[in-house]
């Protein structure tokens, strides 16, 4: 069992950056894989970055190298690193943490953060 409470979105203007903190409770994030994702108005959920319990990161194609993830395990707490926003990066941003054993993939979401980014 863990709790995901995420945090640092807001709003910002077109070029701007934010730096969102996905902070963990109960269990240790380094056990899980660690998703951001995001959701638009309108929109589907998509997956945004990850990282796995190794230190692991991948990115959506669609970011085209703006984004970045991260952990800190001192602070039980991964990151996302968001530079040169557009306006299309506007959405609530979600995180996720699963389990990746064979006997247990149980996941688990925080409440979510908007980002709105505009003028």
């Amino acid at each position: 069992q863990v709790q995901l409470v995420e945090s640092g979105g807001g709003l910002v203007q077109p070029g701007g950056s934010l730096r969102l903190a996905c902070a963990a409770s109960g269990s240790a994030l380094r056990f899980y894989l660690v998703g951001w994702y995001r959701q638009p108005p309108g929109k589907q959920r998509e997956l945004v970055a990850s990282i796995t319990g190794d230190g692991t990161t991948n990115y959506a194609d669609s970011l085209q190298g703006r984004f970045t993830i991260s952990r800190d395990n001192a602070k039980n707490t991964v990151y996302l690193q968001m530079n040169n926003l557009s306006p299309e990066d506007t959405a609530v941003y979600y995180c996720n943490a699963k389990r990746l054993l064979v006997w247990d993939s149980s996941s688990y979401w925080g409440q979510g953060t908007q980002v709105t980014v505009s003028s």
